[in-house]
C-alpha cells in the first residue's frame, strides 16, 4: 500500500527522486491546502472493500502545489491505517494502546508523526525496521537452537523512537472529515453504469 503510492509519486508523477524526498518535500508546507489524495490504484481494501474504486486527487485549487500533493499522498497512507484500526476497534471493542510499525515507510518521520496524530495513540518504531526478515531469522534461530527461548529473542527488539500525538481533536476531526469525503469520491469509479 505505502510502497505503491510513493512509487507513483516517484516513477509516474516525477514529483520526487527517491522515497526519502517525500518526507523533505512534505515538510515544505504546513498542510495540504485542502488537497486529498486517495491512492486507490487497484480499488480500496479494508474497510471499504470496493474493487471499483479508483485513485482521486480532490480539493485542487491554484494554490495547491507539488508539495501539497506529496504531503497529501503521505497523509493518505496514515488515513488508510487509521481506517483499518477504527474497523478493528469496532469489531473487537479493544482500544489501541500503541501501534508498532515496521517496513520502509516507517523510516519516514513525517508519516509516523501523522500516523500518531490520526490514530491518537503512540507509534513505536523499532531500531530494526525490517522486522519481517528478522522474524524469519528468529524463527530459524529458535528452530536450530541458536536462541534458547522466545524471551531471548524478545530482548533483541528495541524501540528507536516513539511518536506521540501532537494535534488536537478539532484538527484531527477536520482532517478525517476531509479524508472521508475524498474517499466517497473514489467509490465505484470503474464500475460500468447500468
Amino acid at each position: 500500500m505505502a510502497g505503491a503510492a510513493i512509487q507513483w509519486l516517484r516513477d509516474e508523477m516525477k514529483l520526487i527522486d527517491s522515497a526519502a524526498d517525500s518526507e523533505i518535500m512534505a515538510k515544505k508546507v504546513k498542510d495540504t491546502n485542502g488537497c486529498y489524495v486517495v491512492p486507490a490504484f487497484t480499488g480500496l481494501g479494508a474497510p471499504y472493500w470496493d474493487q471499483y474504486a479508483r485513485g482521486t486527487i480532490v480539493g485542487l485549487t491554484r494554490g495547491v502545489n507539488r508539495y501539497h500533493i506529496i504531503r497529501a499522498t503521505l497523509e493518505s497512507l496514515a488515513y488508510q491505517v487509521n481506517d483499518v484500526l477504527v474497523a478493528m476497534k469496532a469489531d473487537s471493542g479493544i482500544e489501541l494502546a500503541a501501534l508498532k510499525v515496521d517496513g520502509g515507510a516507517s523510516a519516514n518521520d513525517f508519516l509516523m508523526q501523522t500516523q500518531a496524530d490520526l490514530i491518537h495513540a503512540p507509534v513505536k518504531r523499532p531500531k530494526c525496521v525490517e522486522t519481517t526478515a528478522m522474524g524469519a531469522a528468529y524463527l530459524a534461530g529458535l528452530a536450530t537452537g541458536y536462541w534458547s527461548s522466545r524471551e531471548e529473542v524478545i530482548k533483541n527488539w528495541a524501540i528507536d523512537r516513539t511518536f506521540e500525538p501532537m494535534i488536537g481533536e478539532e484538527k484531527r476531526s477536520e482532517m478525517l472529515r476531509g479524508w472521508n469525503k475524498a474517499v466517497r469520491y473514489a467509490y465505484g469509479w470503474a464500475k460500468e453504469e447500468d
